[in-house]
């Protein structure tokens, strides 16, 4: 039995724990100090139906529920996806979780849920949308938020991403405006943004989905800022950052290729496998977890082995 010190030493080195702390204290300050339009309604369908995918997938694919990494992209959900429907937010919830599990590779999900959820909705729907100009441009709002980010990739071990994206980024936006002949009033204007910052700690900076080597993920960060610019300033796209970053999202694999180095784990769970690595095993099927979620999801749609899929015991394993 572990003991309460050796328990409470976990809970501080998982950065998730630290994420959910600081999205709640954004959340929170983002409705009682700026009065942010988000609906009960809406509020409360997205962590549900997030936990119910994820319980679903998990029964599927034999592999203990952990909803930590659901609330964190529960609460990101709610801070940025606006809309007036409940349908297009179970949608987007939908395909959050869900893409974890059905788009993977190498051992991972390929896509930041949050950031594929927003994406697809927003691409394919009037109703759907992400408005920067919600946080306003107070610095105060950017410093706040960029207070408990600092918090969150330092214990994730990823503040190199959002080092090199808070370098190129904001240089990109300084050398179009020396191009123009723009005062310096415009790109501090464009960087004095909540939803900026939010970007840059809680969403580029998500582990589990970064080439595994600082070389790589300085490489991702760079090439993220600028299909943002050109997405933003090129196409007159307002979600530039959210579609780049899933865009960018399929050649990590690549980067990893010409890159290798060791995988990131969540900490307490080095030498555990789990949804996140290809070689969890499939007790009945023999096939890894994955592969087997995908099998019996068919199996599922086609109406065969309902009675097994909802009542299959879990494995030891973490959740993905």
């Amino acid at each position: 039995m572990k003991s309460p010190v050796h328990s409470l030493g976990l809970l501080l080195r998982d950065p998730r724990h630290f994420q959910l702390a600081a999205l709640s204290a954004v959340l929170g300050y983002g409705v009682l100090a700026l009065d942010l339009p988000i609906e009960p309604a809406i509020a409360a369908v997205i962590p549900l139906t997030a936990l119910s995918v994820q319980w679903l997938a998990c029964r599927l694919a034999r592999i203990r529920f952990d909803p930590r990494s659901v609330l964190i992209s529960s609460l990101s959900l709610i801070l940025l996806l606006r809309t007036h429907s409940l349908l297009l937010a179970v949608l987007a919830t939908v395909l959050a979780i869900g893409s974890k599990f059905v788009l993977r590779t190498g051992g991972r999900h390929i896509f930041n849920p949050t950031a594929l959820g927003i994406a697809v909705v927003a691409f394919l729907f009037d109703g759907a949308w992400v408005s920067p100009g919600q946080w306003g441009s107070a610095l105060t709002v950017a410093f706040f938020v960029a207070c408990l980010g600092i918090l969150v990739v330092w214990r994730s071990e990823r503040s190199d991403v959002t080092i090199a994206f808070l370098l190129a980024f904001p240089g990109m936006l300084f050398a179009r405006a020396l191009y123009l002949g723009d005062p310096w009033a415009i790109p501090l204007h464009q960087l004095g943004s909540g939803a900026l910052v939010l970007f840059a700690f809680f969403m580029i900076s998500d582990p589990k989905t970064l080439p595994d080597t600082r070389l790589g993920r300085i490489l991702f960060a760079f090439v993220v800022a600028a299909l943002a610019m050109w997405l933003r300033f090129s196409l007159w796209e307002q979600n530039a950052l959210i579609y780049a970053l899933v865009l960018t999202a399929p050649f990590v694999p690549l980067l990893d290729r010409l890159f290798p180095g060791p995988r990131y784990e969540w900490p307490g769970e080095k030498g555990v496998t789990d949804a996140s690595s290809p070689a969890y095993p499939d007790r009945r099927a023999g096939l890894p977890a994955p592969a087997a979620f995908r099998l019996r999801l068919l199996r599922l749609l086609r109406g065969e082995g309902r009675r097994e899929a909802v009542q299959q015991p879990l494995a030891r394993g973490p959740g993905a």
